[in-house]
């Protein structure tokens, strides 16, 4: 059975963290199931409870830049980037140090490692007490949607992870930004929290990478939140829907299409920070809905491209993904 913990037992969250065990954790994007990342079983048992492929890296998460600049060689690109978005949903994918503490499985075997400071008081609080360095993927079932409160953690993981501190719903609600700067311009490897078009007015232009199938994933994982088919409700995705059947749960933006058996709006004003806030919950409400109400698949209505839109839309292409 997963111990339930509230922020006034963070002492004993972190104290499972140094004994070796898996704490899942709010942070401002979603849940991270932590585990110390320099205990080679710590991190093994993370891939383990997941069920997630060991060629899929994680991200590693820090109380502050200078803790996460122990790790990994940062440059003065990596060094503005976190003056201006840390602690918040923006990840950084850098050269590991020769001398990196963190288990090289937490990396996927790679010479880089993905780092971030989150921007969260209960995950920073929990950082602190720790004192460790904390390997944290989304707290659920690999390829599955995302967690955004402790009742979906338990949805997954009850009785795989030793502890969930409960400190409510996140506020992002997509993962965060993961922007590669081992090579010489910047790469965007997964939308997020943070805005491409905020990064581009730091660092200049930002290239783009496409979402990897699982035969080439194996080889070619740069960060985690790189594959094709991830994210996924049970119930099929139909993206860019301007119709709605009566068998099909409707995803709504703005104002909802008529006709579906049941139906989630991101955000009836056409908000796009509470539609990404909305985003897991509200696949999971389809899915669950949906699937009682003999839905065959979900309807995704268009959510547009600017700002967390890229996110989100992101995160619905990969839900509608090709599975397997």
């Amino acid at each position: 059975m997963t111990e339930r913990l509230t922020p006034a037992q963070t002492g004993r969250a972190a104290a499972l963290l140094r004994e070796g065990a898996l704490v899942a954790f709010p942070t401002e994007t979603v849940y991270g199931l932590g585990g110390d990342a320099r205990n080679a079983r710590a991190v093994a048992s993370i891939f383990e409870a997941k069920g997630r492929p060991h060629f899929n890296p994680l991200i590693c998460h820090y109380p502050d830049a200078e803790a996460a600049f122990a790790d990994i060689r940062a440059d003065d690109r990596a060094r503005r980037l976190a003056a201006r978005f840390w602690p918040g949903p923006l990840t950084l994918v850098l050269p590991r140090r020769p001398d990196c503490r963190i288990d090289l499985l937490a990396g996927a075997g790679l010479d880089t490692l993905a780092v971030r400071v989150p921007a969260h008081p209960a995950a920073l609080a929990l950082l602190r007490a720790a004192g460790v360095p904390v390997a944290a993927p989304s707290a659920n079932r690999s390829g599955q949607v995302s967690p955004t409160t402790a009742e979906h953690v338990l949805a997954g993981l009850d009785g795989r992870i030793a502890a969930v501190l409960d400190d409510g719903p996140c506020e992002v609600g997509v993962e965060s930004t993961v922007l590669d700067l081992t090579g010489s311009g910047p790469v965007l490897l997964r939308p997020g929290g943070v805005p491409v078009e905020a990064i581009e007015a730091e660092l200049g232009p930002v290239g783009r990478t496409l979402p990897l199938s699982a035969a080439a994933a194996t080889a070619s994982l740069r960060s985690p939140g790189m594959m094709l088919s991830h994210y996924a409700p049970a119930l099929p995705v139909r993206l860019g829907a301007t119709h709605a059947a009566a068998d099909e749960a409707l995803l709504a933006f703005g104002a909802p299409l008529p006709g579906a058996a049941v139906v989630w709006n991101l955000s009836e004003a056409g908000d796009l920070r509470e539609a990404a806030a909305r985003l897991f919950a509200g696949l999971r409400w389809l899915d669950t809905v949906g699937t009682a109400r003999g839905c065959r698949g979900i309807a995704a209505m268009p959510v547009p491209e600017t700002g967390l839109g890229a996110a989100i839309n992101d995160r619905l292409t990969r839900a509608a993904a090709p599975r397997g």
